[in-house]
């Protein structure tokens, strides 16, 4: 689950991390008010959306008049921002944070990330943060150094203090820099974090350490351990078909082909997409309809894959390993009837009952094509795709 820029920056300074002072606002008369809180001007003005990018899309403003707070609130409020992560559609804009600006004198980039292959937790920084991270860490690579640590065993306070060393920073910094290491590393642990970035980490002219920007991504599966962040979720700001999807207990994520999906086991629905471009065709979703799929279930997850304007083909793939196979044949053809789906549908069934199931398509009188295994079954996709 990501958050909010101005979400990520309180939970930030309940664990003791500078920010800047901040009010949020989601009305032109809250912008108004807002801006005479604060005491000096110029203040920043950003866009609230789940995306990196938002300077360079003016998403974010440095504003010294109340005018050019309303203009830019006009501009953006109820508006879609659009960036190079979340084009072409880009997420709508319902609130703007307003904050006091500082005196930078260094911008540094600092993020903690699951590291999988180490099985562990990495910290990534660099003594050269901002906007252009991304071509720098191309083109000078060199500059971004890292930290591994495991769960159990944090890294100790020589490890943070050789790490600070080899940023090679030009100002005295050094207990500071590690104080904030170790307050993120409890904000990553102790929120069940999958991603902290804070870009950039500012180095202000009087040698305190502020976050500038933030991003968090919290892990979905410790949500249950987090009530406290069910009302952070900011449905707005994914695919209206995935949330419907999340809020049915289904797994959907929207792809740009014109294949539709229904998979039950995530893997499973890797491969048959992996499989689907291998035979020359475009996934248009990943969907996952979970090991026990029943005849609600099925019947969901076709209408959401049906919303989606650019699918002319559906390949249905269920290994009936909890559920029995007719048992899922039938609820297809309840749910084909329900739906009236009139796209081909390449069904390919695998496990208990299996031939039953089969023989429970073949006489629907549906236009429900069985295949005989998972390749047979995208090669028909990709077929019956290119001829509609």
């Amino acid at each position: 689950m990501n958050l909010h820029e101005y979400q990520s920056k309180n939970i930030l300074r309940s664990f003791n991390i500078s920010v800047p002072n901040s009010k949020t606002v989601s009305t032109l008369s809250e912008v108004d008010f807002a801006f005479d809180q604060f005491k000096t001007h110029p203040i920043a003005i950003k866009a609230q959306v789940h995306a990196g990018g938002r300077g360079k899309s003016g998403g974010v403003k440095i504003i010294k008049t109340k005018k050019e707070a309303h203009d830019f609130a006009e501009l953006w409020l109820g508006s879609n921002l659009i960036t190079y992560q979340n084009s072409p559609q880009g997420q709508p804009v319902h609130r703007l944070l307003m904050e006091e600006t500082v005196d930078i004198a260094s911008e540094v980039y600092f993020s903690i990330v699951v590291d999988r292959q180490n099985e562990g937790v990495t910290i990534i920084c660099s003594n050269q943060g901002g906007m252009d991270i991304e071509v720098m860490t191309k083109k000078n690579p060199q500059l971004i150094k890292k930290l591994n640590f495991k769960l159990h065993q944090q890294p100790s306070n020589v490890e943070i203090e050789n790490f600070y060393d080899a940023l090679c920073f030009r100002y005295p910094i050094k207990d500071k820099f590690v104080e904030v290491i170790q307050n993120s590393i409890n904000v990553f642990l102790q929120n069940d974090l999958s991603l902290l970035e804070i870009n950039p980490l500012v180095i202000t002219k009087k040698n305190e350490l502020i976050a500038l920007d933030c991003k968090m991504s919290i892990d979905d599966n410790s949500l249950f351990k987090h009530p406290e962040f069910q009302d952070l979720h900011d449905w707005s700001q994914i695919d209206s078909k995935e949330a419907e999807a999340h809020h049915a207990g289904l797994n959907y994520i929207k792809l740009e082909g014109n294949i539709g999906c229904m998979v039950n086991g995530a893997g499973l629905a890797m491969a048959t997409m992996d499989l689907i471009k291998l035979c020359g065709g475009e996934p248009a979703n990943f969907l996952d309809v979970g090991g026990g799929a029943s005849s609600e279930t099925v019947s969901k997850a076709f209408k959401i894959l049906l919303s989606d304007a650019n699918v002319t083909v559906v390949l249905v793939n269920i290994f009936g390993g909890i559920m029995r196979c007719d048992i899922i044949a039938s609820g297809i053809v309840d749910a084909v009837k329900e739906v009236g789906i009139e796209i081909p549908i390449v069904v390919r069934l695998e496990g208990t009952n299996v031939e039953l199931g089969k023989q429970i398509l073949n006489e629907s009188k549906l236009n429900i094509t069985t295949a005989k295994n998972l390749h047979d079954a995208a090669v028909q996709s990709v077929k019956l795709s290119k001829e509609i």
